[in-house]
């Protein structure tokens, strides 16, 4: 079996970090907060060139807290590609504010900035732009897009822990929120999540309310979230992060060796945009079909798999076509490049310890998949 992520391999190179740090703290037992959290934060904002890191419980709720600090609420609509995981669209309801999605960009699936400023009307308070499969979208034309008109920038950075456009990681104008779920390029060993910011203001409404809505005990200044990063994944962090740069390079180093290998086998490999450096959370490549509705692909997933190759599928269903956002009026069609790549795209494995052997293997998997 080759798995889509080897949470295995990861976790052998940093057992004993981790075992050490787990000790510390269960001899100071200092599991909410504390040192290892201090230190964390502001490790992970040196590495991303951000000013401030609010560690959280979860990405979902990095999203959700980041659009609060920014001001978005009822009666507010927000901007976002309708081809992303759910929790994008899920931290906007939680904020009580409207979901408006947009088309994504049919070559690198990143959310289609002219669809993105065409959608802004009187009631939108922010865009989100998802950096999706390891890069970032062009936020710089959002920004320039959008200036003058109050509207706000949310990046979605669940993906792209160490990725770059032109030199700048998310957040460093702004804000961001990230995703440390297990298997992310940077995972804990549970559920994690950041916001990132060049705001201290920002920085400092984002921590007030993810613990209780107050910066001291039994001082509670809003209504807030119980949302606090664990010292114990905390530990665990640290320990990944020491690594994330060389396991960033052995995965750009793998998605060049996917390149080569995947020459002449028919499917569409994925495309870097210019300005980009791409960690490659996932290589994702595209199973083309004649009419956009063909389940070519089911079956050449089907076929990977029960070659012992786990490959998988990164996003099999658009928001607007899930049952929980029905509700917001968008018929099939609406979306066409976001729909057409729910049908088309396939996840092959890549994490920083696979081997070429094990590449080799995929790519002939998938050749005799496709036949």
């Amino acid at each position: 079996m080759i798995p889509l992520v080897d949470l295995k391999a990861a976790h052998a190179e940093v057992a004993e970090d981790v075992d050490l740090g787990f000790k510390r703290i269960m001899a100071d037992t200092a599991f909410i907060g504390g040192a290892e959290v201090t230190a964390f934060e502001r490790e992970y904002a040196e590495f991303s060139g951000v000013a401030h890191c609010v560690g959280v419980a979860n990405g979902t709720d990095a999203l959700e807290l980041a659009l609060r600090a920014v001001g978005v609420g009822p009666g507010d609509e927000v901007i976002l590609p309708a081809n992303t995981f759910i929790a994008t669209a899920e931290a906007v309801a939680r904020v009580h504010a409207r979901v408006v999605l947009v088309d994504c960009d049919p070559v690198t699936y990143l959310i289609d900035v002219d669809a993105a400023l065409a959608a802004v009307g009187p009631a939108t308070k922010a865009v989100i732009p998802v950096h999706l499969y390891g890069q970032l979208a062009p936020v710089e034309r959002l920004r320039a897009g959008l200036a003058g008109t109050g509207v706000v920038i949310v990046e979605d950075a669940a993906q792209c822990q160490g990725a770059t456009r032109f030199g700048a990681g998310a957040g460093a104008e702004g804000i961001a929120a990230t995703s440390f779920y297990p298997g992310k390029n940077l995972g804990a060993y549970g559920d994690a999540g950041a916001v990132v910011t060049a705001d201290e203001a920002l920085a400092v409404s984002v921590r007030t309310i993810s613990s209780h809505g107050g910066l001291t005990k039994y001082v509670h200044d809003v209504i807030g979230v119980n949302s606090r990063l664990d010292a114990l994944q905390a530990v665990v962090l640290r320990a990944k992060l020491n690594r994330l740069a060389g396991w960033n390079a052995a995965r750009r180093a793998a998605a060049a060796r996917y390149d080569e290998l995947l020459e002449g086998v028919g499917v569409t490999r994925p495309v870097t945009l210019d300005g980009n450096e791409h960690v490659w959370h996932l290589y994702v490549v595209r199973e083309a079909s004649a009419d956009g509705t063909s389940t070519r692909r089911d079956e050449v997933l089907a076929r990977l798999n029960a070659a012992g190759v786990g490959a998988g599928i990164h996003y099999p269903y658009p928001i607007h076509l899930t049952p929980a956002f029905a509700g917001l009026g968008y018929a099939k069609g609406s979306f066409p490049h976001a729909e057409r790549a729910a049908v088309e795209i396939l996840t092959l494995p890549l994490f920083p310890q696979i081997t070429p052997q094990q590449q080799e293997a995929v790519v002939e998997a998938l050749r005799a998949a496709r036949r």
